[in-house]
């Protein structure tokens, strides 16, 4: 049976589209294109279900295989469905500029076997100007159609907050620019089937460019709390009072909070090419540029906090036991991607510490090419450790058991009982 959607990328934007479709009924095949073969490469083998890593849990991709969704490495699949959705990886290159090759290399093999009315819409984050200066004229290039008049082009940037549960896939507001008038309510009616609001922008343009001020809007506020952290503490004020009082105000304050650095798909690295294409420009996103300064930094500080803690107790960061707690970018999901932990662990090796750690979704973790410890035993390992650092609050830490068992625990997220721990 033919599909209705094609998602083209499987990764932290590909899987949770294919989930949401194929729950609302939509018959849904993924394509990941990967790196262009050689010339006389072999033919590619059958495709494999997706990882089980990243934005879904090993559950919910067996639960996503057992309602029908299927992945194929036969491109002219793609010729067969409605719509098609690029969720193609952007990662910076050296020169700080997004790498597009994996939009390109998607484009090109949608191209080829696009026909008239397809829907094709853009998710994966970009320069504004993209879908309309580069996806579009590779698709017409190797279609021999018309954007606007043969088939339907559109941006949606993407929204998906992994391990939420007040968040789903559903009730988040979906923004769509379409190339006309005609191209948006086309991508429209694919989103209305998967979310409850579908937000029209007035173009491309304004759609890519909500994803970079929407991302833009949460590292600025971070950084203001993280510059905030280390001025309390020097002070001697308990930020994490000084929030709880402010975000009773209900208006004009919305709470963030400091942490030991910002990671995942987006935060630490959309800022980047959002400054670098400001500059580009000739007029540099300053506030940007210094939010990313003040953010960069916070592993140092962390680091610094922890030897300065063990000094105080007596202990010299070489040769002190620390425990890690939590080395994934968000709670309660296995996704590393971005997380500031592996610079903060190797800091602390370079300082001579020996480093464990624990992590309910994380077997298996190196740093500087070597694997890392894991502790099974949790509480013991506490009670081992000279230092024991709280970098990401999963809900089943009990953290005022952990307070009690360990000599010293360092909480970075403000998530233990006032006077339990040293927090950041």
């Amino acid at each position: 049976m033919p599909a209705d959607l094609a998602v083209i990328g499987l990764g932290h934007i590909g899987l949770p589209l294919a989930q949401a479709a194929t729950a609302a009924g939509v018959r849904t095949i993924g394509y990941d294109p990967g790196p262009p073969a050689a010339p006389d490469a072999p033919a590619p083998a059958a495709a494999h279900p997706p990882a089980a890593h990243g934005p879904l849990t090993a559950p919910e991709i067996r639960r996503l295989l057992a309602a029908g969704f299927r992945t194929t490495d036969d491109p002219a699949a793609l010729g067969r469905v409605r719509t098609a959705v690029i969720c193609a990886p952007t990662p910076l290159g050296e020169d700080g500029a997004l790498d597009l090759s994996a939009v390109a290399d998607a484009a090109r093999v949608l191209a080829a076997h696009l026909r008239p009315h397809t829907t094709v819409i853009l998710e994966s984050t970009v320069y504004p100007g993209t879908t309309e200066e580069f996806l579009r004229p590779l698709l017409e290039e190797g279609s021999g159609l018309t954007a606007g008049r043969d088939f339907h082009l559109a941006h949606s940037p993407a929204r998906h907050d992994p391990g939420s549960r007040a968040h789903r896939y559903g009730s988040t507001p979906k923004v769509i620019g379409g190339l006309t008038p005609a191209c948006t309510e086309a991508a429209a009616a694919f989103y209305g089937r998967l979310t409850d609001r579908v937000v029209r922008a007035r173009g491309p343009r304004e759609a890519e460019t909500a994803k970079l001020l929407e991302t833009n809007y949460r590292h600025l506020n971070i950084a203001l709390m993280n510059e905030m952290a280390v001025l309390c503490h020097d002070i001697g004020v308990d930020l994490w009072d000084v929030i709880r009082c402010a975000e009773t105000k209900p208006f004009g304050f919305q709470a963030f909070r400091p942490g030991p650095g910002v990671g995942g798909h987006t935060a630490p690295i959309d800022p980047n090419y959002y400054s670098y294409k400001g500059r580009s420009l000739g007029y540099p996103l300053r506030l940007v540029e210094l939010a990313q300064e003040v953010n960069t930094r916070m592993p140092r500080y962390v680091v610094q906090r922890c030897a300065t803690l063990l000094n105080e107790h007596g202990k010299s960061a070489r040769g002190a036991r620390v425990l890690l707690l939590g080395v994934t970018y968000k709670p309660d999901i296995g996704d590393e991607e971005g997380s500031p932990a592996r610079e903060i662990a190797s800091r602390l090796m370079e300082l001579g510490a020996h480093i464990t750690y624990h992590d309910p979704y994380v077997h298996q973790w190196q740093v500087l090419g070597r694997p890392v410890p894991r502790a099974d035993a949790l509480y013991e390992a506490a009670a081992g450790a000279d230092l024991t650092l709280l970098l990401q609050h999963h809900r089943t830490y009990d953290l005022q058991g952990l307070s009690v068992k360990a000599q010293l625990l360092l909480d970075t997220r403000g998530a233990t009982p006032t006077g339990a721990a040293h927090r950041l």
